[in-house]
């Protein structure tokens, strides 16, 4: 059996599985923000950073960061298997695709630590 070790969580079900429920929580935690603003139509700054900087929020928020970043490696991933391929690229096409998931991965780290410092040092 050949197993790809470059997928997120080495079973298409599980892919699939896995970039929806995370698609969900990005759903929940934009009706819950929007929720908000429809509550509060004069919101100001201060209502923010408390609205924001409560533990339910920056729960939910961290929640939120780690499946906005697994639903992208999987839709990344997805994208650089089926395109990223000998048909298009020749020879080089693995390398290609290892360089392509390299900055996939990178981006995306990145992503994480810049969103997490940016909810928690509010």
């Amino acid at each position: 059996m050949v197993k790809n070790v470059t997928s997120f969580s080495r079973s298409g079900l599980s892919d699939f599985v896995f970039q929806r429920v995370s698609a969900a929580i990005m759903a929940l935690y934009t009706l819950c923000v929007l929720g908000f603003f429809l509550a509060n139509p004069r919101v100001t700054y201060p209502d923010l950073v408390g609205y924001f900087g409560s533990m339910p929020m920056l729960v939910f928020s961290t929640l939120l960061i780690f499946a906005t970043a697994a639903h992208a490696w999987i839709g990344m991933w997805t994208v650089g298997t089926d395109y990223i391929r000998q048909h298009y690229f020749g020879a080089h096409a693995t390398t290609f695709r290892l360089f392509y998931q390299a900055g996939c991965v990178a981006i995306i780290f990145l992503y994480v630590v810049w969103a997490l410092q940016l909810f928690w040092t509010l």
